[in-house]
């Protein structure tokens, strides 16, 4: 079965988004460990985790998908960006451990005139701080679109920094085909030669989860602008391959999608009907 989701809300707990997820025809989903823009997480609640790890076990949920905040930088020119890069990242994963087993993805950061050498080696170095061997999360480096000074718009960044980190089961790859799309990789006319691409400098096996979304641009523009499936340059045969291809069908893939939830229900309803067993 495809094992398809979308980004929920987290501001009424685990239980409430598990709910929504069945509601609308998902089988995982992503959420926010806090605000997009950073401060303080809410405080969990047992009773409400216990009762969300009830309810996915018994539907076969998952695997589910943490975002980090958008305004995290490890690899800033300023120390104090950094510092709350580090301090969140580190609390996110201790938080992480009441629900073991899943996934933890984050937009690399912006060297913002350091030098991609210098960018990839502070993000090394927060990793290598937050990371824990004894920890059940995997924590994923996003595929970026390679606007301005992002770091990980090539699949060689993203291996570089995996290169300079320990503990290699705990860190994958989350690709996300509007990512890709704007940083120039042709996955509508050679979705073959890109995977090959991946594997050949990432490795197949460390891509652990796909963001499935259009893109508004195109190919190359190196600007991220997310569209609904099937309304973007990517465009839905694409999006199709994608989801049956023998290579990365039995990932689970995440809708970004600028969607409410009836949006988000009809296209999980559309990939489904495009999945074939």
């Amino acid at each position: 079965m495809l094992n398809i989701g979308c980004h929920l809300s987290s501001s009424k707990g685990f239980l409430a988004m598990c709910k929504t997820a069945l509601e609308i025809g998902a089988s995982t989903f992503q959420f926010f460990t806090r605000n997009p823009r950073g401060g303080k997480a809410k405080d969990l609640d047992p009773l409400d985790v216990t009762a969300f790890l009830k309810l996915a076990r018994e539907h076969g949920l998952g695997p589910f998908l943490a975002h980090a905040p958008y305004t995290l930088n490890p690899c800033s020119a300023d120390s104090k960006v950094r510092r709350f890069a580090l301090e969140v990242m580190r609390d996110d994963l201790a938080r992480m451990e009441s629900i073991p087993g899943n996934l933890y993805t984050f937009h690399p950061g912006s060297h913002v005139g350091q030098g991609i050498e210098a960018g990839i080696a502070l993000i090394a170095e927060q990793l290598g701080i937050v990371m824990r061997p004894d920890m059940t999360t995997t924590v994923l480096l996003e595929t970026m679109s390679g606007k301005g000074s992002e770091v990980g718009g090539s699949f060689a960044e993203l291996r570089d920094i995996m290169d300079h980190v320990q503990l290699p089961d705990k860190l994958g790859v989350c690709l996300d085909t509007c990512h890709v799309h704007d940083a120039g990789y042709d996955i509508v006319n050679d979705l073959d030669g890109v995977l090959e691409e991946f594997d050949h400098v990432v490795g197949l096996g460390r891509l652990r989860a796909i963001h499935l979304n259009d893109s508004l641009n195109e190919r190359g523009s190196r600007k991220d602008r997310h569209a609904r499936i099937g309304e973007g340059r990517i465009g839905l045969e694409a999006l199709a391959r994608i989801i049956n291809h023998p290579r990365l069908r039995h990932l689970p893939f995440y809708l970004e999608t600028p969607n409410e939830l009836p949006g988000y229900a009809a296209e999980i309803a559309l990939l489904r009907g495009m999945w074939t067993p």
